[in-house]
C-alpha cells in the first residue's frame, strides 16, 4: 500500500448550496454576495460557474458582476446554511478510513493507503455526493502542496464569454475530469514553464519580487541560487520558495481541529463616511464584536488589525500588537484604535474592517 494525499475542494460551494435550495437556477448564472441587491455596495462571495465565465469572481464588487452578468441571479449570504452544509460533508470524510484535515467550510486534505488514490477519489466524490448533494474535486499527491496543485487541474476549465458589444462565441465550461494525480514524476512536466504564482503561497507581490532575480518560471525557480533567493526574502522565505518549486513539502496530514487563525468583522458603507470621528466610532463598535467572537473562540487574541477601504476601491491595513494576549473587549478596542491612528489621509471610507489574530498553535 502507498501513502497518497488526497485534497478534497467542494465545487462552487455556497453557489451550490443555493442550487440545491432553489433548484430552478440550475445552470444559471448565480451570484453571492452582501444582501443580494447588486445596485448596493458589497462584493461578491462566490459565482456559480455559469457566472465565472462573464469573469464574475470572488471579491468583486455586486455592481460590477451585475454590469460584466446582468442575467445573473444575485443571492444573500446565509452563512449558516453553508456551514450546516460543510459540517455534513467533513462529517462523511471524517467517517472514512483517512487522516482528516479540514481546512475550511469547502476543502481537507486525506492522508490514505491505498494502491488506487484514482478509485479512493471516486469513493470520496460518491459518498459525499449520496450524503449532500455536492460535488466535488479530488486532488491527488505525494505530499499537500502536490495535491492541493493537483485539484485545479481537475476542476472545470472557463471560457469566457464576450463582453456586451464584443465579438466571440457564447462561452462555455469545459468538461471537468473531476480529479488529478501530480507527483514528482510529473511534477516539472506538468508545472516546469507555469509562472511561480501557480505555486501554493506565492502571490502577485512575491511573484513581481521573483521577477526582480530573473526567475519567472516554476523550473526557474526550482534551480534558482538558493542563497541569491534567500538574500530578497530572508532564510526562511527563500529557501521554502525554493523546495516548494521543486515540489516538496514537509508539512504532514493532522486530525486536530480547523482553528482558525484570525477572528474577524467587517462592513461596507452605502455612503462614503467623511467623518473620521464616525470612522473611529465604527472600528470600535466593530473591535467589540469581534471581541465576542474572540471570547466564544476561547483563544485569546495577540494582534489587531483594522482595515480600510477608501472610495473608489483602494484598501490598506494596519496591525498592533497586543503587549499581551487578551481577549478582553477593552483591550481589543483600544488596539484597534491604536491601528486606526496610522490611517493618516483623512480620506472618505467605504469599508471598514477589524480582524482579531491568534497566536500560532
Amino acid at each position: 500500500m502507498t501513502a497518497w494525499v488526497l485534497h478534497v475542494d467542494l465545487d462552487q460551494f455556497i453557489a451550490a448550496v443555493e442550487v440545491l435550495r432553489r433548484p430552478e437556477l440550475r445552470g444559471l448564472p448565480v451570484v453571492v454576495g452582501g444582501d443580494g441587491d447588486p445596485t448596493k455596495r458589497g462584493v461578491v462571495a462566490t459565482a456559480s460557474y455559469e457566472a465565472r465565465a462573464f469573469g464574475v469572481h470572488s471579491g468583486l464588487p455586486l455592481r460590477t458582476a451585475a454590469r460584466r452578468c446582468p442575467d445573473a441571479v444575485f443571492l444573500p449570504v446565509d452563512r449558516a446554511a453553508y456551514e450546516a452544509a460543510s459540517e455534513r460533508v467533513m462529517a462523511v470524510l471524517r467517517g472514512l478510513d483517512a487522516v482528516t484535515e479540514v481546512m475550511g467550510w469547502d476543502e481537507a486534505f486525506l492522508a490514505v493507503q491505498t494502491d488506487d488514490p484514482e478509485g479512493y477519489a471516486r469513493q470520496v466524490q460518491q459518498k459525499i455526493k449520496a450524503a449532500t448533494q455536492l460535488d466535488c474535486t479530488v486532488g491527488i499527491g505525494e505530499n499537500k502542496l502536490q495535491a492541493k496543485l493537483a485539484t485545479g487541474f481537475g476542476k472545470p476549465k472557463i471560457h469566457p464569454k464576450p463582453q456586451l458589444g464584443e465579438p466571440g462565441d457564447s462561452g462555455s465550461l469545459g468538461k471537468p475530469t473531476g480529479m488529478f494525480r501530480l507527483t514528482h514524476e510529473s511534477w516539472f512536466e506538468v508545472l516546469g514553464n507555469e509562472p511561480a504564482s501557480v505555486l501554493w503561497g506565492v502571490g502577485a507581490k512575491t511573484a513581481a519580487k521573483l521577477a526582480e532575480l530573473g526567475i519567472g518560471t516554476v523550473s526557474e525557480l526550482a534551480t534558482a541560487d538558493v542563497a541569491a533567493v534567500a538574500g530578497r526574502f530572508g532564510p526562511t522565505i527563500g529557501p521554502w520558495l525554493v523546495q516548494t518549486a521543486r515540489g516538496l513539502d514537509p508539512s504532514v496530514v493532522s486530525a486536530e481541529p480547523y482553528l482558525p487563525r484570525s477572528r474577524g468583522r467587517e462592513v461596507t458603507f452605502q455612503q462614503d463616511i467623511e467623518d473620521w470621528d464616525r470612522v473611529r466610532a465604527e472600528v470600535a463598535a466593530l473591535a467589540r464584536r469581534v471581541a465576542e467572537d474572540v471570547a466564544a473562540e476561547g483563544r485569546p487574541a495577540v494582534r489587531v488589525v483594522v482595515k480600510v477601504r477608501y472610495k473608489p476601491f483602494f484598501t490598506s491595513t494596519h496591525g498592533v500588537q497586543l503587549e499581551s494576549p487578551a481577549s478582553d473587549p477593552a483591550a481589543i478596542e483600544a488596539a484597534a484604535l491604536a491601528a486606526l491612528e496610522w490611517f493618516t489621509t483623512g480620506r472618505p471610507v467605504r469599508l471598514l474592517g477589524v480582524r482579531a489574530e491568534f497566536a500560532p498553535e
